[in-house]
């Protein structure tokens, strides 16, 4: 089970990480099952004339680079973090408009749908959405997501305020 509190993890990871490796403190997201751990990159210069292409190539081979170069250190850093907390950490990278997840967890989820939801499902493979049922619920699970991403930064936020009032309740 999780062993650490967020703040607790950005700090371990502020103390761990090399100092240079990204322009602003690395972002954490957590879950039951894995530690997401996504930094910013400086972003290569470009000629000032250059256009959208040049510089997402540049950003794209940035991103590889980094990716290549601290492998073995990120998966000692992992490998740590995993045996103190006991969850898997994943990385991933944002370097101007380039983002991208380089290991994370595909969690299978056991779900019961009845017939209409099925049938929401089936018709998203049979168009071509997606190759099977699980990848179409991830599709919609990711396009609830997008769309309704204030309204679940509220519910994420009123569960922060219940878990302060819980921890501040009697023991």
């Amino acid at each position: 089970m999780a062993g650490m509190d967020a703040a607790a993890l950005r700090g371990w990871l502020v103390g761990r990480l090399p100092d240079g490796w990204f322009v602003e403190p690395a972002e954490v997201v957590t879950d039951r099952d894995e530690i997401f751990v996504r930094g910013v990159l400086p972003e290569p210069e470009v000629p000032a004339d250059a256009d959208a292409s040049v510089r997402e190539a540049a950003c794209m081979a940035r991103v590889r680079r980094f990716r290549e170069e601290t492998r073995e250190h990120r998966m000692a850093v992992a490998a740590e973090l995993e045996a103190c907390d006991g969850r898997k950490v994943a990385w991933g990278v944002r370097c101007g408009p380039v983002e991208q997840a380089f290991t994370q967890l595909g969690v299978p989820v056991m779900t019961r749908l009845r017939q209409p939801e099925r049938l929401v499902l089936d018709t998203l493979i049979d168009a071509g959405v997606a190759r099977s049922r699980s990848e179409a619920l991830a599709w919609c699970v990711r396009l609830v997501g997008r769309h309704q991403a204030d309204w679940i930064a509220q519910l994420r936020d009123a569960l922060a305020h219940v878990e302060q009032v819980r921890a501040a309740g009697p023991s």
